[in-house]
């Protein structure tokens, strides 16, 4: 396996299978590649994204991820209660780009909006706030409640990834034998 997260957006599908994922997304199924291509790949260009098989992580429960620069782009329709209620479970997103400091995170289960958090460092702006922060959130340093502009955040990328860590999984820790293949989606 090879681990990701730096500059990149993803998605956590609880219980999911990385061709329904593909499908879902609306992304042609490309197949099956070695880990490190398709981590490049879906680094280095906008218009892929490397899909794992299920893996391990939060809550005694199995993860596939979806990765790639495509999940960022402002033209990508990506909407986390859609993909939850057409694939009957809970869906992640994560984002997290360095240069600007932009980092979010939404969650949705069974088509209903969980939590969304959304800041931009540059400018020290909270772009989205939907929900309360569970422990995840409020161990990577969010208060509990958002006021208003005076409410004091700074929020980097390590906190995305510890996010993500305690709602399923750090993809910046992937390492190890991988239990198959990446498939990798192309959009049309």
């Amino acid at each position: 396996m090879v681990g990701f997260g730096g500059k990149q957006a993803w998605l956590a599908v609880r219980d999911g299978d990385p061709a329904q994922v593909l499908e879902a997304l609306g992304l042609r199924d490309l197949g099956e590649v070695r880990w490190r291509d398709g981590i490049d790949l879906a680094h280095l260009s906008d218009d892929r994204v490397a899909v794992t098989p299920p893996l391990p992580g939060a809550r005694d429960t199995s993860w596939v991820l979806a990765a790639g620069r495509y999940l960022m782009r402002p033209d990508t329709k990506l909407d986390v209660i859609e993909l939850s209620q057409r694939l009957h479970t809970e869906v992640q997103f994560f984002s997290t780009h360095r240069v600007t400091e932009s980092h979010r995170w939404q969650r949705a289960v069974d088509g209903e909006l969980v939590r969304a958090f959304g800041y931009v460092g540059q400018t020290g702006d909270v772009t989205s706030w939907h929900g309360e922060p569970d422990p995840a959130e409020r161990s990577a340093g969010l208060p509990a409640t958002f006021v208003d502009e005076e409410t004091s955040i700074l929020v980097s990328e390590q906190d995305v990834l510890k996010v993500a860590d305690g709602w399923s999984i750090n993809p910046a820790r992937l390492d190890g034998k991988a239990p198959g293949p990446l498939r990798v989606g192309a959009a049309d």
